[in-house]
């Protein structure tokens, strides 16, 4: 294939472009991971005038719902905050549970948007939880044959045991595309359930903290969705190259 060729055939132009974007998308990512640390830590030394601590505002947040039957557990560190389906556990950090900030206040209330959507039987939430098995039992079977493939030479798209290495890698990476194409409604109708909830009993600054705090959050998903796109179209590439090539 000559210089012209590379630039004329539409499985190398991905691959082209793909890797042009791998930095700006890493670039993205990074800030969005930073900015929401930034963005929460900033509004967690903000308090609400209510007084009244996170885990309250959910109680009540879920009581205005009509959401019953919700577990609270405790867990360890920072924005390790998580809504738990399979028993209907709200389970909040350290920095969030009785704090009565306004960060804390928001991250408290998305993880009872969840709850409220597992509830109400939200389609992309519902999804969402029945990807969950699917996404990994196919990762954790795929990823040590691909491991052991690149290793001994196998996973390369010039040969029948790479290409279908590869193309079993595709599928794995295209269903951990949908998850994150999922997860994105999912989380940004749980951040304006709460948002709406909070902007009826806060004042109208302080709503506009949590708002600033959801947002940030919500980048990350973005972020993590744009990665893993790129990943699938990468590797897309590289098995039609190889394709290209044999013929």
């Amino acid at each position: 294939m000559t210089f012209s060729d590379i630039f004329s055939d539409p499985a190398y132009i991905l691959y082209g472009i793909t890797m042009c974007l791998f930095l700006p998308f890493f670039l993205f990512s990074l800030i969005a991971s930073i900015r929401v640390n930034t963005v929460f830590n900033k509004y967690n030394r903000i308090q609400s005038s209510s007084g009244i601590s996170a885990q309250t505002y959910v109680r009540n947040f879920l009581e205005h719902e009509g959401v019953g039957g919700i577990k609270f557990a405790a867990v360890r560190g920072s924005l390790t905050d998580n809504f738990n389906p399979t028993n209907n556990t709200i389970s909040l950090s350290d920095t969030v549970r009785s704090s009565s900030a306004i960060g804390a206040i928001g991250v408290a209330c998305h993880e009872a948007g969840h709850a409220v959507q597992h509830a109400k039987k939200y389609f992309f939430s519902s999804a969402r939880l029945k990807l969950v098995p699917v996404v990994n039992i196919a990762s954790t079977a795929m990823w040590p044959i691909f491991i052991i493939g690149y290793i001994f030479g196998f996973a390369s798209p010039y040969n029948s045991v790479g290409r279908i290495l590869l193309t079993a890698g595709l599928v794995v990476m295209g269903l951990s595309l949908l998850f994150s194409l999922v997860t994105l409604p999912t989380e940004f109708n749980a951040s304006r359930r709460a948002y709406n909830y909070l902007k009826t009993c806060m004042l109208p600054n302080e709503a506009a903290g949590v708002r600033k705090v959801l947002t940030a959050a919500a980048m990350t998903y973005v972020a993590s969705f744009m990665v893993t796109a790129l990943q699938f179209l990468r590797l897309l590439a590289i098995l039609l190259m190889g394709r290209e090539r044999n013929n």
